[in-house]
């Protein structure tokens, strides 16, 4: 067992200090009768080791991810000190009860009464080293140390100070008499009365403007703050508006429940801490904090219309109306007239602080309706990146769409950042592109699991639109293709017959009308017409399945597929080029179309090999995919290979074409290590798939 393991994490050994203190103060606590806790006017002790324990949890969450982080030891260390202290201010209760006070009762009085205000410490701290654990560069770093220099003031004076001049200082009155017999200058300093007077009243305005500093190095931060950072930074800010919000419903609230709110508050606060130091995506802080300010917005507009419907009901009214009866009225004007503008001020709200993701229903009508109203390709795209810019507040969004041909549309919506993120588009299984998010910066750059559903379906149908206008587009063109090529095809065969075989056959009919004619008086001169028809006809027989060849490859029907290929092969040998064929013997019945379009793309890619490869091995393999049903034909050569950039031929975009017409796909790169691979998927059933969204490695991403 090695050292490591037996030392024991500072997370739980802090947390278990704190609840113990806790637990001793509240044995404490239930042994004090009211009348004398009144009398002393301590609170329970076991209410300051609530905040203890929450600060001393959340310490040890930051502990256990990170055992030297600053702020997870100054949340815990606080935890303890704040259950101690709730422990002091039990035992000083309990020690009173006895005359003479029970011992310790002057130590108890001295942490409760003098240290405790050093608690006033964690606020900045966790202020300036939030929350990353380090102060502040630069000048900023002198600025928090201002404030932590300004807020330790008043403890210290505290600790120092005589207790007949830090009382009144206080504000609290004078020491209760259960106090009298303690020693309550433990620590003190041979100062005069007024120099101390001097110093309290320095120190309690320091500490009224020792927040100020570290409130300005918060909100640099967060200006400053991109990414993971500004999130954590979030967490920071819904703990502030709790906190004000709490406290300015305490303050309207009758009674003394100030320590309650306190105890709420730092619960809170450390809470929030520990989540956004540890866990930052836990949920949507957006979410959160936007329902935060809207409920908070709502509660403060509920309680001055309330005040200005009771007060105008006094003035209009009088006495007329009875408290209870102005209350009834009051609270029937809020509701009709709160209860209908709440749904779209709820809306407002989360949309101000969201965007309209918080709407998905929204997002994509509102896409879909501009994606119909802009037929062509580029202007989709602009609205696709316009939909995910408004419906994600970001101020950077791009999309890239690789064409049918190959060419890449791209689309941008705002200015591009230095630092991008991308989540790649795929469509029927292929990858078409791109949508490229900020990295880090701005609102809503980084997306919860909700987001990134929204997002898939946005981008979803952005991609089968866009796609659709660009297969629709295609298929246009290939169609005028066609009859193009129909026609040129037509052509070229009236061309072949009319000045080829017409000719021929004409002469072939002339020689052997010539031949009958002779027959009689000349056999011999008959029978050299009849050899040179003969001829001819040999001849037209050759044109003929060139003919024939040129509209399918006999062999296709004589010996099938793979051995075509083979003699093709054996063919366009060339010396000192070796070329092998891996195929199976019977790749099964495949469509016409298929078979022309494999055995054209070998041969254009072995005649490439041989004229330009410079090759001295060749490969050409030939397969059926069993995950998809497709041709698979490949054509490897350890030749010179294509250089990056190298424009494509017209024998390269030859292989491509035939591909496409299938609705397949052709690729040439370089080999591995050297070479050229030509890579070719050719269609035997159309397959029907819906395009996705996905990830990008280490980048996180949408699935």
């Amino acid at each position: 067992m090695t050292t490591s393991t037996l030392r024991p994490r500072p997370g739980p050994v802090l947390l278990l200090l704190a609840a113990a203190a806790t637990a001793l103060a509240a044995m404490l606590d239930l042994r004090v009768p009211g009348a004398h806790r009144a009398a002393v006017a301590i609170e329970p002790g076991w209410t300051g080791g609530l905040p203890g324990l929450a600060l001393a949890g959340a310490g040890a969450a930051v502990l256990a991810q990170d055992r030297r982080h600053t702020l997870g030891w100054v949340l815990g260390v606080f935890g303890v000190w704040w259950a101690v202290d709730g422990l002091a201010a039990s035992w000083l209760t309990y020690a009173t009860l006895s005359d003479p006070p029970l011992a310790g009762a002057s130590v108890s009085f001295w942490v409760y009464q003098r240290l405790g205000a050093g608690l006033l410490l964690v606020l900045p701290l966790v202020l300036v080293l939030y929350p990353d654990g380090r102060l502040p560069v630069g000048r900023w770093r002198a600025l928090a140390l201002v404030g932590l220099v300004a807020t330790s003031l008043l403890p210290l004076t505290l600790v120092a100070a005589p207790a007949d001049v830090a009382q009144p200082a206080s504000g609290a009155g004078a020491l209760p008499a259960a106090f009298g017999s303690l020693d309550l200058d433990m620590v003190t300093l041979p100062l005069p009365d007024a120099a101390w007077s001097v110093l309290l009243r320095v120190s309690y305005l320091a500490l009224a403007l020792s927040l100020l500093a570290p409130f300005a190095v918060v909100v640099r931060e967060y200006r400053l703050a991109t990414g993971l950072r500004r999130t954590r930074m979030r967490w920071l800010l819904w703990a502030a508006v709790v906190d004000v919000l709490l406290m300015l419903t305490i303050r309207l609230l009758p009674g003394n429940v100030g320590s309650v709110g306190l105890v709420v508050a730092v619960v809170v606060t450390a809470g929030s801490v520990a989540v956004g130091i540890t866990r930052p995506d836990l949920v949507d802080v957006d979410r959160l904090l936007g329902g935060t300010l809207l409920y908070g917005a709502l509660l403060v507009a509920a309680f001055v219309l309330d005040l200005l419907i009771l007060g105008a009901a006094g003035r209009l009214l009088g006495g007329r109306l009875s408290d209870d009866q102005a209350l009834v009225l009051a609270v029937f004007l809020v509701t009709a007239v709160y209860a209908p503008l709440r749904h779209r001020v709820w809306r407002a709200v989360r949309r101000w602080v969201l965007g309209e993701r918080d709407d998905p229903y929204r997002v994509v009508a509102v896409l879909a309706e501009r994606l119909e109203d802009s037929p062509a390709s580029d202007v989709q795209l602009l609205e696709v990146a316009r939909a995910v810019a408004q419906a994600f507040r970001t101020p950077y969004v791009g999309v890239e769409i690789r064409q049918v041909g190959g060419e890449l549309l791209v689309a941008e919506h705002g200015d591009r950042p230095a630092d991008t993120r991308a989540l790649p588009i795929a469509y029927r299984g292929e990858q078409i592109g791109r949508l490229l998010l900020p990295r880090d910066g701005g609102r809503g750059s980084r997306l919860s699991a909700s987001d990134e559903r929204l997002l898939a379906d946005v981008v979803r149908q952005a991609a089968a639109a866009t796609r659709a206008g660009q297969l629709a587009a295609e298929l246009q063109r290939g169609r005028e293709r066609m009859v193009a090529a129909v026609e040129d095809e037509r052509r070229r065969l009236r061309r072949d017959l009319h000045d080829g075989l017409g000719p021929t056959l004409a002469a072939v009919a002339s020689r052997i009308d010539t031949a009958r004619i002779t027959a009689a008086r000349s056999p011999e001169e008959s029978d050299r017409m009849l050899a040179l028809a003969r001829d001819e006809v040999g001849g037209m027989l050759t044109e003929l399945r060139r003919l024939v060849h040129g509209l399918r490859p006999p062999a296709l029907d004589d010996v099938g597929l793979v051995r075509a290929i083979r003699q093709q092969t054996e063919r366009l040998r060339a010396p000192g080029l070796t070329v092998r064929v891996e195929a199976p013997d019977d790749l099964g019945a495949l469509p016409a179309a298929v078979e022309v379009a494999a055995y054209r793309i070998v041969s254009e890619a072995l005649t490439n090999v041989v004229r330009h490869a410079r090759a001295t091995h060749g490969i050409v393999r030939i397969a059926r995919d069993p995950a998809r049903p497709c041709l698979v034909v490949e054509v490897l050569d350890d030749g010179v290979g294509i250089a990056p950039g190298t424009s494509a031929g017209v024998g390269l975009v030859s292989l491509r074409e035939r591909a496409a017409e299938l609705g397949g796909r052709c690729e040439v790169t370089a080999g591995d290590p050297t070479g050229t691979k030509v890579h070719a998927e050719l269609p035997l059933a159309p397959t029907l798939t819906e395009p996705v969204l996905t990830g990008a490695g280490t980048e996180g991403g949408l699935a």
